[in-house]
């Protein structure tokens, strides 16, 4: 038996594979080689521990085992070394699960048509999981979830094998917490909250990423105040967003500046947090994240007004962006039907290659509807796909900016020349503020 430093005793178990994760002979899994699976395999590779990674697309595994990088936050000769060197390898085969002392799953929670949790991914882990389930394995669930999903749904399968969580494995909840392009906090460094079915499955886990992170590991007492606490950061940025959105629409009305109010605003060293407008939300998280929530109070009886109701007004800024286009054409005598609009940018968010729920296609679609013609610019995203189609973006030419009617700026990647934009365009729709002081009355338009 184990005494942790709050006097928790431990069995033989978990004992056994605290020290396989303290001196580094444990054999990690994780499930899911996208955003979120793929940097953590690296840094768990990196940190000494054999990994294999697990993902049903066939060109994700082909590229992981060549140590080609597909993933922005990945330093791309990271991964190349561990492969090389036998620390990370890449399999569609889960029957390799049997090999794993510890495994993650870092799989899609999507939303559906309704805005109701699609499950689906998660499920289909931990039947696979299940399938393979051996004694004295950690199994964490880091997907982005509605509080219960740990136990309610992926405990009962895991003790459908006859094993005990607490005793035979170990089950915990872990958030990811990835924000693309950041840089100054990655997988690595960003603190880790760790809520476990048990208090044996909380320290086991917190040890693992406590040997693989820098950052601080904060235990909590259940996978569903993780769960909850990771619906909470998003939906705190959900509706902030909102109301700096609004205000937006409502400056726009009153001729007043949102940019210059909010600048001023942030100058209050406490009791203010500056959040920005902008064409509406985009990345898997935030636009996704807080209906989670919404679904989840249905059963309790409880409705998450202010919510949905931030929803409604990030959901609605793609139109108010069209509107915005159709209103600044008008001044030049010029209906949207058949204009020519470049958009810049297609990605969510600046120099980085991510157009997951990005708020452009919504716009690109409305564009389409009142007969606009469009052409993307985006040197992170080579092509995306539009209406079940791939699309290709072009290059930025003087060419496409003196035959364009309007410069829409959707994302303000820092490589675009907006010199050359603001001197050879004939107006400009900035809805990232990137313009700023160089506003030129009849030419630049902000949100």
């Amino acid at each position: 038996m184990l005494t942790t430093e709050n006097e928790l005793q431990l069995n033989s178990i978990a004992c056994e594979l605290i020290e396989k994760f303290e001196n580094k002979t444990a054999t990690v899994g994780v499930v899911g080689l996208g955003y979120v699976g793929l940097p953590l395999s690296v840094e768990k590779a990196k940190a000494g521990y054999k990994v294999i990674g697990f993902d049903v697309q066939e060109e994700k595994v082909a590229k992981v085992n060549k140590g080609e990088n597909y993933i922005g936050d990945v330093i791309p000769t990271d991964l190349e070394k561990l492969v090389y060197e036998g620390k990370l390898m890449a399999t569609s085969d889960y029957s390799f699960l049997t090999e794993v002392d510890a495994v993650a799953i870092c799989v899609p929670t999507p939303l559906d048509i309704y805005k109701q949790p699609n499950m689906e991914y998660v499920e289909s882990s931990a039947k696979a999981i299940a399938k393979y389930l051996q004694k004295g394995t950690l199994v964490v669930l880091e997907s982005t979830t509605y509080p219960g999903t740990t136990e309610e749904l992926i405990k009962p399968i895991l003790e459908e094998t006859g094993l005990v969580c607490g005793e035979d494995f170990f089950l915990a909840y872990s958030p990811e917490r990835v924000d693309p392009g950041n840089k100054n906090y990655n997988t690595k460094n960003t603190p880790k909250v760790v809520g476990g079915s048990t208090p044996e499955c909380t320290e086991v886990a917190a040890t693992l990423y406590e040997n693989v992170l820098e950052g601080t590991v904060h235990r909590v007492s259940s996978p569903a105040v993780a769960e909850m606490e990771k619906i909470l950061e998003n939906t705190f940025r959900n509706i902030n967003i909102a109301l700096a959105n609004e205000m937006a629409i409502l400056c726009n009305k009153m001729g007043i500046d949102v940019w210059e109010v909010i600048d001023a605003a942030a100058t209050k060293p406490y009791g203010f947090m500056p959040f920005y407008p902008g064409p509406g939300l985009g990345g898997h998280c935030i636009p996704i994240d807080p209906w989670y929530l919404t679904w989840k109070a249905r059963e309790y009886n409880y409705h998450t007004k202010l919510i949905e109701t931030a929803g409604e007004i990030n959901d609605s800024m793609p139109d108010f962006v069209v509107k915005r286009c159709m209103e600044i054409l008008n001044e030049q005598g010029k209906p949207l039907k058949g204009s020519k609009i470049v958009v810049l940018g297609v990605a969510y968010k600046k120099d980085i290659d991510d157009y997951r729920e990005s708020p452009v296609l919504p716009i690109l679609n409305k564009l389409s509807d009142f007969g606009a013609e469009w052409v993307v610019i985006d040197p992170f995203v080579k092509e995306f796909k539009f209406k079940g189609r791939l699309q290709k973006t072009e290059l930025l030419t003087s060419q496409l900016i003196e035959e364009a009617d309007l410069i829409l700026i959707t994302t303000n990647h820092s490589v675009f020349d907006y010199e050359l934009i603001i001197n050879q365009s004939k107006s400009i729709l900035d809805t990232r503020n990137v313009i700023k002081d160089k506003n030129i009355k009849g030419k630049c338009y902000k949100l």
